[in-house]
């Protein structure tokens, strides 16, 4: 690593600051869009299924994009791949802020989920390297600080309307962070690249393949908590309106936590007890909320889900350094690909199973797959850790 005339242990700190700074860029970012989501339905005058057809076009672009981001970042390195990528996500910020017609706001929205869907693979894959050239684990905190971005990213959007911006104002300043971020970070970024990869299409195999598995569930849980839990509240539990975004709050409060503390717990415990103890608190979690009419359970249930899946991910994205079946690059962009598949299409299943039977059943059948992704894990630590 060239570490531009600083001590090592100097620059080896800089090098972890920059990964965990573009994680929360990253956070900040998709935050700072979900304001903006009502002011593009006024000002493009469109109904509710109309806004969620375009909506969609983020996913298709993440989609499309994620699985051939490891070669971009292969061929370029990532240090120039996050860094420019993180400049045309705060581009396309503003420019979400200003479209103000369909046959914009959709290229834009295209190019904004595959803008979105690079930088999440790349600062996956610098972390694992940067963990290999740390020689310890930060990938729970490289994915806190995403979270933190979340949080901040979503409140200074507020402060800056609370303040008098226009939303176009708004948009800019939150932009403006991105770009100095960028400034401030990409420098201490690796700029190595690496072999070329086999095929251009990250297509999971190997044990990739049962990681990818164990990604898809993780975020297909997380989505469908945070897109079902209001619901389930409010028609299941008969709660109060007020306490609709309780639920997600509790876990996702849990699983920052968690995830601040991930490394420390990791590096004490070891992978794969954080991986089954996690798993079954995570589990007994959804059976208070199953079985429970009283917020003083549900709430604590609702808890130890974020408290439990916090650091599954984390831990199997740094295993993506240890396994031979395919390149790092194109690991990472198979299990993020496939978790991205996860959350796009988890809360769409869940709702259909609901339909068919219960919202209730569809949360059973969550802590069920939760239990397979369980079986799923220790499979993979008998072939990799």
């Amino acid at each position: 690593m060239q570490n531009n005339g600083l001590p090592v242990d100097r620059s080896r700190s800089l090098l972890h600051r920059a990964n965990q700074a573009f994680f929360f860029v990253g956070g900040f970012g998709v935050a700072s869009w979900a304001p903006l989501v009502p002011l593009l339905k006024a000002r493009l005058g469109v109904a509710e299924d109309v806004l969620g057809l375009l909506l969609l076009c983020i996913g298709v672009g993440s989609l499309v994009t994620m699985p051939f981001a490891g070669v971009l970042a292969g061929h370029f390195g990532c240090r120039r791949v996050i860094a420019v990528d993180s400049l045309v996500f705060a581009a396309l910020l503003v420019a979400l802020a200003m479209v103000d017609n369909i046959v914009l706001a959709v290229p834009t929205l295209l190019l904004f989920g595959s803008s979105m869907g690079i930088i999440d693979v790349t600062i996956n894959i610098h972390a694992v390297r940067v963990e290999q050239l740390l020689k310890r684990r930060v990938m729970s905190g490289m994915h806190a600080l995403w979270s933190v971005g979340g949080f901040m990213g979503a409140g200074l959007f507020g402060v800056w309307m609370a303040l008098g911006f226009t939303p176009l104002g708004a948009t800019a300043c939150s932009a403006g962070i991105i770009v100095l971020l960028v400034l401030a970070f990409a420098r201490f970024l690796l700029a190595g690249r690496s072999a070329p990869e086999g095929r251009a299409l990250a297509v999971p195999h190997g044990i990739v393949a049962f990681v990818a598995a164990v990604a898809g569930i993780s975020f297909l849980v997380e989505g469908a908590v945070m897109d079902w839990s209001g619901v389930f509240l409010t028609e299941v539990r008969a709660m109060d309106m007020s306490l609709a975004g309780t639920g997600f709050a509790v876990f996702s409060a849990a699983m920052l936590l968690m995830r601040l503390l991930g490394d420390a717990i990791v590096n004490r415990l070891g992978a794969r007890r954080v991986v089954f103890f996690g798993s079954v608190i995570a589990i007994a979690g959804f059976l208070l909320v199953i079985v429970s009419s009283s917020a003083w359970l549900i709430f604590p249930g609702f808890f130890a889900i974020g408290f439990g899946c916090a650091n599954i991910v984390p831990i199997f994205f740094s295993l993506m350094g240890k396994q031979q079946d395919m390149t790092i690059n194109a690991a990472v962009a198979a299990v993020s690909t496939c978790g991205y598949l996860g959350v796009l299409m988890g809360p769409a299943a869940i709702g259909f199973i609901a339909h068919s039977t219960s919202l209730l059943a569809s949360f059973v059948l969550l802590a069920v797959l939760l239990f397979v992704q369980l079986l799923i894990g220790l499979h993979v630590f008998r072939k990799v850790a």
